[in-house]
């Protein structure tokens, strides 16, 4: 009778609010973070009012026996409404705003229905924990019980449908955090079906006669019904925050696929050390790296030469790769084969060059000896640092076809200051 098995889902919601809570408020106009909002609140508070020691100080405070079930009755009906809301805003098409009025309509009829039925009715002892089955036979109470299960049971069976479905239509699509977030909220509404069925089936003993099922109702429907909740918030979440943590474990994969070719290409740099803050994003430190990166290529540009595609093609071909990778390993073999022969000299010139300001990452094709401008971006820079790194570990001949195994990659023999090579 503490009541954990309630207040402890209630908390993991309010978090997952708090969380939530500043994007809600930026977009507090669209009708998809506003039932975002209600869904989260709604179950949260569902759960601290349909715990028995809630339950026990409403009544007393408002001196109306069993009023929390009014009030917990409410809130999951307005959650039921608020998913579907969502549901309907996030699918699209024509009919969503008559949709959207008439399930909250509806909500709203069934709301004053509550109340007006539990105004009726007599309800004199206090049943913090059993009152579905306690008076599934007293007048009013009754049908008010009856038609909070039959909704709850009509929602969920609606929302499962609407998401089975669409979650089969999206299978083509590779949308796969959406697909997911439909998945999960399958389940999480199944769930909802479930806890609504056990009622009944407790509740329909009792009209029969018997109690002998009423811990379906006490025992086995909350702790579902609770499980349910939490993963209807995380269903609803996924498709937007899994993106998200999609993007920068992507960057942070590609930031450190990159090192290879920054470390290598370290006295090409500008002397001048590109600070990043503690704080930036994966994605801010993925595209200093490979603008650096870029920029030391520009640096070397001189020194490359064309003659390494017939290595780079017989390469690619012992590897099995395809012809893009042809580019990528070709590109590879020239940046190691001239930072093998690049003079000192040429880089001495770079110390006294300003640091590079922070741009897009692209290889500039100003140069016609510089890498392909095909090869740009952070994907395209760590792949190259992936095939530069592989062709260097293995010693791979960089030269025509008779060179055989040359030297490991080592600095100039009076290469500039390396401020800007350093890890970050």
């Amino acid at each position: 009778m503490d009541g954990s098995d309630y207040y402890i889902p209630a908390l993991v919601l309010a978090v997952a609010l708090l969380v939530r809570m500043p994007s809600l408020w930026q977009n507090r106009n669209s009708p998809m973070a506003r039932a975002i909002f209600v869904i989260i609140a709604a179950s949260g508070a569902g759960f601290v009012f349909a715990a028995p020691p809630t339950v026990e100080r409403v009544n007393r405070l408002t001196g109306v026996p069993n009023v929390s079930a009014l009030i917990v009755y409410s809130f999951l009906s307005c959650l039921s409404c608020a998913s579907l809301v969502l549901l309907i805003h996030w699918r699209g098409g024509r009919t969503v705003r008559r949709q959207t009025r008439l399930w909250i309509a509806t909500t709203c009829c069934i709301l004053l229905t509550f109340c007006v039925l539990f105004t009726l009715s007599e309800v004199p002892l206090e049943r913090p924990r059993d009152l579905d089955t306690f008076y599934s036979t007293t007048p009013y109470i009754r049908e008010m019980i009856v038609l909070y299960l039959t909704s709850h049971a009509a929602t969920a069976t609606v929302v499962m449908t609407k998401c089975w479905r669409w979650s089969k239509e999206l299978r083509a699509a590779k949308a796969d955090w959406t697909r997911w977030g439909l998945l999960i909220l399958v389940t999480a509404f199944g769930l909802g079906l479930a806890f609504a069925l056990l009622k009944f089936a407790a509740v329909g003993a009792h009209w029969a006669g018997t109690d002998t099922w009423d811990w379906l109702s006490t025992d086995i429907a909350p702790p579902l019904a609770g499980l349910g909740a939490a993963m209807t918030t995380v269903g609803f979440l996924v498709p937007v925050v899994g993106p998200r943590l999609q993007s920068a474990y992507d960057a942070w994969r590609a930031y450190r696929r990159m090192e290879p070719l920054w470390r290598a290409l370290g006295p090409w740099g500008s002397g001048a050390r590109m600070r990043i803050p503690l704080t930036s994003s994966a994605e801010m430190r993925a595209t200093l790296r490979a603008t650096e990166i870029a920029d030391r290529l520009l640096r070397l540009a001189p020194s490359f030469d064309a003659a390494h595609q017939e290595a780079a093609e017989r390469y690619a071909a012992a590897k099995g790769y395809g012809q893009e990778a042809v580019l990528f390993v070709t590109e590879a073999f020239r940046i190691r084969a001239a930072l093998l022969s690049a003079p000192a000299a040429a880089n001495r010139a770079t110390e006294a060059a300003p640091a590079p300001v922070p741009a897009p990452a692209t290889l500039s094709a100003s140069a016609p000896a510089s890498p392909s401008v095909r090869i740009s971006g952070i994907d395209g820079l760590a792949r190259l640092s992936r095939h530069f790194s592989e062709i260097h570990e293995t010693g791979t001949a960089t030269g025509t076809a008779t060179t055989p195994n040359p030297a490991p990659l080592t600095a100039p023999a009076d290469p500039p200051s390396r401020t800007g090579g350093g890890r970050r």
